[in-house]
């Protein structure tokens, strides 16, 4: 018997959308699914051995499948729903109760009810690196986009290790000068 595990999957609301992120890197063979009442539905293989990782959920209200896009990463997928009505879902999950264990609030994407009142937050969304325009998920199964599996990773996780090790050696070199000059260093 093959049995499916669950991914993490991250999620965050406006009054307009949800932000749901899958974190599974290197996904193979991705099918994504959303259905109008709010039936959303993930499948995909990762690793070596091709373990399969499936998601099937009810979402609490109805959403617009047309207006929702998705990005097929190597590292995550990110799916931008747009909801049905403009409103703040009280949870995410038509089913009342605890959430399953692999559901997690994405809190770099949150805002609170109030907070979307007081200013226009959601304008300044950060979803990374994402061209929404190149994919339409729609209703269909997605079975991917060739030109996905060809990407290559562009280092940028390096360039910023590269430059916290820069302002490491800094701080380390001003030490060592103030040393060598024997000023004292600061006591705590």
């Amino acid at each position: 018997m093959n049995c499916s595990r669950h991914p993490i999957v991250k999620w965050a609301q406006r009054p307009d959308d949800l932000y749901i992120t899958i974190e599974l890197p290197d996904a193979k063979d991705v099918k994504l699914k959303l259905e109008p009442e709010g039936k959303f539905f993930f499948s995909a293989t990762s690793g070596a051995d091709n373990i399969p990782y499936e998601i099937d959920m009810d979402l609490f209200d109805k959403v617009d499948v047309n207006e929702s896009k998705a990005n097929v990463g190597l590292r995550n997928i990110i799916y931008l729903i747009t909801k049905a009505e403009s409103k703040w879902w009280s949870r995410l999950l038509k089913q009342e109760g605890k959430p399953p264990v692999f559901l997690k609030v994405d809190w770099d994407k949150w805002v609170d009810e109030d907070d979307e009142q007081d200013t226009n937050v959601g304008n300044d969304m950060d979803v990374g690196d994402i061209d929404f325009s190149k994919l339409n998920m729609g209703g269909g199964n997605f079975d991917g986009d060739p030109a996905y599996d060809d990407e290559v990773d562009d280092g940028s996780d390096t360039e910023e290790e590269d430059s916290e090790e820069v302002i490491a050696n800094e701080v380390s070199d001003k030490k060592n000068a103030e040393v060598a000059d024997g000023v004292p260093e600061k006591e705590a």
